[in-house]
Formats: C-alpha cells, sequence, structure tokens
C-alpha cells in the first residue's frame, strides 16, 4: 500500500502547491485591475492560463494515484477520498485529511477570486463601452450580448472617431 500512499501525498501536495500558485496570480490580476495597469494584465492572462494547465495537469495526476490506492484497497476506483481515509493506515490519515482539506479549502478560494476577478473585468469592459458610447454615438457594442452574439448595427470606424474629433 506504501508504494500508492506515498505518490498520492506527493500529489497532493503538488496541487496544493498549484492552487497556491493559482490564487497568487489570481490576487496578481486583481490588483492589476484595481491599480489600472492595464499591460500588466494582459500578461496576467496568459500566465494564469498557462496555470489552468498545471492545475489540471496536477489534478489528472492526483486523481490517477487516488484511482491507484482505491483499486489497492479493493475499493471500486470512483471511490471517494471519504471511503479511502478510512482504509488507510491511521499513521498516514491525518496527514492525507489535512491535505484533502487544505486542496479543497484552496479550491473555494481560487473559484471565489476567479469570480470576483470576472466581475471586475466585466464592470471595467461595460465602463469601456461606456465611454466609446459617449464619443461615437450610435456605434455598436463591441462584446457578446447575453445571448452570445456580437450585436450588429454600429458604423464605428477609426476614420468616423478622426472626423468627430477634427
Amino acid at each position: 500500500m506504501n508504494e500508492s500512499l506515498h505518490p498520492l501525498i506527493e500529489a497532493l501536495r503538488h496541487e496544493l502547491q498549484q492552487y497556491g500558485e493559482m490564487l497568487a496570480l489570481l490576487e496578481q490580476q486583481q490588483d492589476c485591475v484595481l491599480h489600472r495597469r492595464s499591460d500588466d494584465l494582459l500578461q496576467t492572462v496568459g500566465a494564469i492560463q498557462a496555470q489552468a494547465r498545471n492545475l489540471q495537469n496536477a489534478r489528472e495526476q492526483r486523481e490517477s494515484c487516488r484511482r491507484r490506492l482505491a483499486r489497492e484497497l479493493g475499493l471500486p476506483e470512483t471511490a471517494p477520498f471519504a471511503e479511502i481515509l478510512p482504509r488507510v493506515p491511521a499513521d498516514y490519515r491525518p496527514l492525507l485529511e489535512a491535505l484533502v482539506q487544505e486542496n479543497n479549502d484552496l479550491l473555494v478560494r481560487v473559484q471565489q477570486r476567479a469570480r470576483q476577478n470576472h466581475l471586475l473585468l466585466h464592470r471595467a469592459v461595460e465602463l469601456m463601452q461606456k465611454l466609446l458610447a459617449a464619443f461615437l454615438p450610435g456605434s455598436a457594442p463591441l462584446t457578446y450580448s447575453e445571448n452570445g452574439q456580437v450585436p450588429t448595427g454600429g458604423s464605428w470606424s477609426p476614420s468616423t472617431l478622426f472626423n468627430a474629433v477634427g
């Protein structure tokens, strides 16, 4: 069983590290939005996307280790940690429980921060649309509508802005 426990522990630790890095990037992104650092904001988007791939790989590795341990314990591969933990040696149980709990807690924090950032970015786009609409009356919105379509009907072009200013 130790052949399956140790890789699972390492996978849980690695996943925890990946969640921590994602949370740090999301906090950096939020800071960029709040302090209007648009160049840095664009860099955080790429870093967050790369970290999302790292996190997905860590989760897949952890799941593979969890399935292997479940099989070793005579449980179905789909057995959740709640069914696995009581069957592991008592010496390992507190560590595994703590790692699973920390991963779950950090996942919740990452989800909350991602939702906050989404709302902040959405609000920034809305404000920019209002600004453009003030300078370019009748122009089409630059983002998707509620039904997922790009609204049509605007006549904005760089020359229109030039003519309005000139």
